[in-house]
């Protein structure tokens, strides 16, 4: 006699898309990541689900301006670890140059997309099979899809 089989839940979700290298893939990118994100029932209007698209758009849009490589693409993956309560983002693109976040002058509206992806994820860069880079953040979610206190600024920096 065989002993029962049990499931083992499955804590990691995975979605995966490639996008144009232009202001319209960005956008795609950011459109599709939130459709997942609702999927997984991590609700539209909460703060887990604005950050991580919030991420999403700002390394998507750095990908198509900073890292374009004429005629090839970007890529997009989130994996949503339910166990652990994060999502983490990732967005390849072909070109070698590191991301640096910039420190603009008050009037430039541009430059300042690291600089909120760090204020809510932590993020980092990773070498990529193939030529470019993927740039990632790991967005902490709490139950039911709600953004922790440090991604809510309710974080006093004490442990």
């Amino acid at each position: 006699m065989t002993a029962p089989r049990t499931e083992v839940p499955v804590t990691v979700r995975t979605f995966a898309h490639r996008f144009s290298a232009t202001r319209r893939g960005a956008r795609l990118a950011r459109l599709l990541a939130a459709h997942q994100l609702a999927d997984w029932d991590l609700r539209r209007g909460t703060h887990a689900f604005d950050t991580v698209t919030l991420v999403v758009a700002e390394l998507a849009a750095n990908a198509v301006l900073h890292g374009r490589v004429p005629g090839r693409d970007c890529a997009l993956r989130l994996a949503y670890d339910t166990g652990a309560a994060t999502v983490r983002v990732e967005v390849s693109d072909t070109s070698p140059a590191l991301p640096v976040p910039g420190n603009p002058a008050r009037e430039h509206d541009h430059g300042r997309g690291l600089a909120l992806v760090e204020a809510v994820a932590g993020w980092g860069v990773q070498d990529r099979t193939g030529p470019g880079k993927t740039v990632w953040a790991e967005c902490v979610v709490g139950p039911l899809g709600e953004a922790s206190a440090v991604q809510r600024g309710q974080w006093d920096g004490r442990s």
